[in-house]
């Protein structure tokens, strides 16, 4: 959410995003729109002001004055009781237009239309060469007696998931190592609910215009998130911190919900794309400082890319282009990992910064130096979601056998394993 002050006054740059973002909203209603309500609520004052000049005439005036007074203070109220409902309907109407307006684009972000716009940045690590063709992870996984996608599919449907044996180690070890890489870089392991209520999708801005990719609990108002960062961005909703409260870093593990609704034929085969999930999330809460929460950025990126890196996987980081960077951000990089059997790099990271946006949503501040009570910066980024990361972490490692090589790194998780799996071929 923008400040509406902001909006009124730089109506050419909101309206610049608005179309660069590819965001359906009409900017010229919203200002419309505030043009009236801030009329009428400037009738409702000046009727408010009227019957208090009146009621303070009531004590002084003659017994034959005072019975006009007191009816003329009983009109003036019964008007303004019947103006409220159009006015709280007004502000609403304005209140979920303003929801819809999008953040300003830091300069020098790619115009663009969706992902084929995105700007490859660089490339990191050694893309494997095989004697043989590659297995991808569906057959690895089938080969070793690692994954029973059909049992699975009856108990749960299509996209859903199972794991078992070493894989299920493999998995489990990925999350730990996370936790225990980011504990070490100083943020704050947390382990959170994936159940939310539906406005804290709103002050993490998945709502509105994402309700379709949500799971919904009929007969409860709660949700199931697809990303920590829903719950843990409404966890100081409406409060007021103090400066050195600041900056806030969590490494949040929690179960995550996709519907994926609108993919339907997209990646359905495997672990890229389900319904289910586990996600250890990186998430900040900075001072309202561009310079501070673009290092921060630099250290969230710094931070996934040091677990590819651990995981000895190839990397590329893009920059995403206004089409495909949501709606809240300021600035957004994703790291897509190589997967062999595909030949390509696939998402496994985003890295993204949204300045107060989030924060103006949930009323989330904080009282600077002199005291004033300024809303806060937010970022967040992925440190490690599974079974997605397994997808690149078997095909990469995999031996001519069809064993699995286990980075150094993820051994002390797995009893000092340097391979898992039984030779296949």
């Amino acid at each position: 959410m923008l400040d509406l002050r902001f909006i009124r006054e730089n109506a050419g740059v909101v309206r610049r995003a608005i179309e660069v973002k590819g965001v359906n909203l009409d900017l010229d209603e919203l200002l419309a729109l505030d043009r009236e309500l801030t009329a009428q609520k400037q009738r409702v004052e000046a009727m408010q002001a009227e019957r208090n000049a009146n009621a303070k005439l009531v004590p002084k005036a003659t017994p034959a004055e005072r019975p006009a007074l007191i009816q003329k203070g009983k009109d003036l109220g019964d008007e303004l009781k019947a103006q409220e409902p159009a006015l709280r309907a007004q502000e609403e109407q304005l209140r979920q237009l303003l929801l819809r307006v999008p953040n300003i684009p830091h300069p020098g972000v790619p115009v663009g239309k969706d992902d084929t716009d995105n700007v490859e940045l660089r490339r990191e690590g050694q893309v494997p060469v095989f004697s043989t063709p590659p297995l991808d992870h569906v057959e690895l996984l089938e080969k070793q007696g690692w994954s029973d996608p059909e049992r699975v599919a009856r108990v749960s449907g299509s996209r859903s998931y199972l794991l078992k044996g070493e894989a299920v180690m493999l998995e489990m070890a990925v999350l730990t190592f996370a936790l225990d890489f980011l504990s070490a870089r100083g943020f704050t392991p947390l382990s959170t609910t994936a159940l939310a209520r539906p406005e804290t999708f709103v002050g993490s801005g998945h709502f509105p215009g994402g309700e379709d990719q949500v799971y919904k609990i009929d007969g409860d108002e709660l949700m199931l998130a697809g990303t920590a960062e829903v719950p843990v961005n409404s966890l100081y909703a409406g409060e007021q911190l103090p400066l050195d409260a600041l900056p806030v870093t969590y490494a949040a593990i929690s179960a995550a919900f996709r519907s994926e609704a609108g993919s339907a034929g997209r990646d359905v085969r495997g672990l890229i794309r389900v319904h289910e999930f586990r996600k250890v999330e990186q998430y900040v809460m900075c001072r309202a400082d561009e310079a501070e929460a673009l290092q921060w950025f630099e250290t969230l990126l710094a931070n996934a890319e040091g677990l590819l890196q651990a995981l000895e996987l190839p990397y590329r980081v893009v920059q995403n282009c206004t089409g495909d960077m949501g709606a809240g951000k300021v600035l957004m990089y994703d790291i897509e990992t190589w997967v062999p059997s595909e030949e390509k790099y696939r998402e496994t990271h985003s890295c993204s910064y949204l300045g107060d946006w989030q924060a103006r949503r949930t009323g989330l501040r904080y009282r600077d130096e002199e005291g004033r009570l300024v809303y806060a910066h937010t970022l967040n980024n992925t440190g490690i979601a599974a079974p997605r990361i397994l997808v690149p972490l078997l095909e990469n490692h995999q031996l001519a056998d069809g064993r699995i090589r286990i980075p150094q790194a993820l051994r002390p998780y797995l009893g000092g394993k340097e391979v898992i799996g039984q030779a296949v071929r």
